[in-house]
């Protein structure tokens, strides 16, 4: 599910809340409020699952290249032997295998750095998107906890004022 999404269903929640009769104060269910806020956790780890399998993606894209890698330079000494059998062009045979393996190799550390490259750059993304939202969440939570720490003080403010003139009014004697 959608972290805004629960954000969202969140704030309707405080916005459904049955109000005070005294302050701005509001009654909020609190099991579902911590339902809420499980979900909330439960949703952002979707990225970072997302960040592993970009990994893994990347691990099987160095796989292949490696693969690739091990194929063409098979191949350029299966063309390197076959022309050392013809006595009369070793040396082309040889500078051509030289210029089939530079060129394997060449093309195997470009896929590599490739690879590598997007691997990193959706990590960062990922890992970016998921401290977003978990900030974005901490701080949405910060500032509704502090509503209801405002709230609740100016509850207990009108409590204990109500404690104090009922207290006053006691006769002398008791």
């Amino acid at each position: 599910m959608d972290i805004l999404h629960l954000i969202d269903r969140l704030e309707e929640l405080v916005g459904e809340a049955r109000r005070l009769p005294i302050g701005a104060g509001i009654v909020v269910d609190r099991r579902r409020v911590l339902d809420m806020v499980d979900q909330m956790r439960a949703a952002v780890p979707n990225e970072v699952k997302e960040a592993a399998r970009i990994l893994e993606d990347r691990d099987a894209i160095l796989t292949r290249a490696e693969e690739d890698v091990a194929v063409r330079l098979a191949r350029a000494e299966e063309e390197i032997n076959r022309r050392l059998d013809e006595q009369s062009i070793v040396q082309e045979a040889q500078a051509k295998a030289a210029m089939i393996e530079r060129d394997a190799e060449a093309r195997a550390d470009s896929i590599i750095r490739d690879a590598q490259t997007q691997a990193q750059s959706r990590l960062a993304e990922a890992d970016k998107l998921a401290t977003e939202q978990m900030d974005e969440a901490d701080r949405y939570a910060l500032e509704m906890l502090r509503r209801l720490e405002e709230q609740l003080s100016v509850f207990l403010a009108n409590v204990r004022s109500g404690v104090d003139q009922l207290a006053s009014r006691e006769p002398a004697g008791t």
